[in-house]
């Protein structure tokens, strides 16, 4: 048996119209916030010099999101999700024009108040994030049929590091040659283009439970269903764990300032560098789905991508460095696709929304905390002792969850198409 499946149509999602839509709408939500990390990420480091600031920026996110996630994922499978969406964007639109308030000098906001108005406009992007991830997720769902479930992930992780390349590329380039504030207008531009994206894609039925159910089961009810599931929760757990651990994306600035010594044009392209390999990769599956052998898949790309930190940490140059941060998406991205085909195969609709705000928690919000991680151990570590000690806990974390999960690692998810 091979690895990787071969696909009769690699390009089977793509011919469906709203999910083409729904696709773009994915595409300029992650351009516009990944513009935004590199720049808030930057100006903060200007404004500080303190590594520490850059993980307190990934909690400030991060715990708005991981709070609202189960009421989130409650609204996503009772409202409509498009609905949600919108109203989750406009708040980001919002938060985006604050940040661009706090960047005009001749308001004196940073003067006047410091830097804990970027914490806090930061944190309300979270919250906006905390409903925009399950309700998105759901959506996906509905536009496509369960056959091309993992076709569609595909093509979805695809256009989404596709995003991920050019939006730190365009905002660090931005905010190199333009400045801050044209920088954080570009961030609108896109913001708003997602929006229209969205707009065509019609309203989907909710699938109603008939099981009637209290507030805090319907809270509850998805971590009951990924706690009762060993591969989805083990697959969750060792992305959660690795992501934790092993991303060294928060200490990006440092690395490009004091290391590399790039300026922010450099941050842009090293903050691209791992979604132009996780794109490589997701070509790839495109046409060789990782459906049989799924689980051995999952366990190689988490440790290919814990190495590839590992060797990131001790380079010295920057070309070096940009080929082993492609590495580490291309190894990422498997782990990427493979999860999210689990997520859509082993939920039933009426749940999709809860189980997908879970899955928010276990990962989305673990690259912030991560953050958080990374600029703590990096404070009381050192750089780059703090990024081998996080590769080398990624390595541990894939061998536990070997050892300790026998399911996972025999996972052939062509059993549940």
């Amino acid at each position: 048996m091979e690895l990787f499946d071969k696909s009769t149509d690699a390009f089977a999602a793509l011919k469906i119209r709203e999910f083409s839509y729904f696709l773009m709408f994915r595409f300029f939500v992650t351009i516009a916030t990944l513009m935004q990390s590199v720049i808030v990420g930057w100006q903060m480091y200007e404004l500080t010099h303190d590594p520490l600031d850059l993980g307190f920026i990934g909690l400030a996110e991060a715990i708005p999101a991981i709070c609202i996630a189960l009421f989130a994922g409650h609204i996503a499978d009772k409202y409509d999700r498009k609905t949600i969406i919108l109203i989750s964007l406009i708040v980001f639109v919002v938060g985006a024009l604050m940040l661009l308030a706090c960047s005009i000098e001749q308001l004196g906001l940073i003067k006047r108040f410091g830097i804990w108005p970027i914490f806090i406009i930061v944190g309300l992007g979270g919250f906006s994030r905390g409903f925009i991830y399950p309700s998105a997720m759901g959506l996906m769902a509905q536009v496509v049929p369960r056959a091309l479930y993992a076709n569609s992930a595909t093509w979805n992780s695809v256009l989404w590091h596709i995003g991920a390349v050019t939006g730190p590329a365009i905002g660090g380039l931005v905010y190199g040659f333009k400045g801050v504030q044209a920088a954080y207008i570009g961030v609108l531009g896109f913001a708003v283009f997602a929006v229209f994206m969205l707009i065509p894609i019609r309203k989907k039925p909710i699938m109603v439970s008939e099981k009637v159910e209290t507030m805090k089961d319907r809270l509850l009810s998805g971590l009951r269903f990924v706690f009762s599931n060993q591969v989805m929760l083990g697959a969750m757990s060792l992305d959660m764990f690795a992501v934790l651990f092993g991303g060294a994306v928060a200490m990006l600035p440092v690395f490009a300032n004091d290391i590399l010594h790039v300026g922010p044009q450099g941050l842009g392209v090293l903050r691209a560098a791992p979604a132009i390999g996780s794109i490589s990769m997701s070509l790839f599956l495109a046409y060789h789905p990782p459906l049989q052998k799924a689980g051995k898949s999952l366990l190689i790309g988490v440790t290919g991508f814990g190495v590839s930190i590992l060797l990131f940490a001790i380079s010295t140059n920057f070309y070096l460095s940009i080929v082993l941060l492609m590495l580490s998406g291309m190894f990422d991205n498997i782990s990427v696709v493979i999860r999210q085909t689990i997520l859509q195969l082993l939920t039933p609709d009426e749940v999709r929304g809860r189980v997908a705000a879970v899955n928010s928690i276990f990962i989305g919000s673990s690259n912030e905390i991560g953050s958080f991680e990374s600029g703590l151990a990096a404070s009381l570590m050192g750089l780059v002792p703090s990024v081998l000690f996080g590769g080398a806990m990624t390595l541990l974390v894939v061998s536990v969850t070997a050892a300790v999960a026998p399911v996972l690692r025999r996972l052939n998810l062509t059993n549940y198409k």
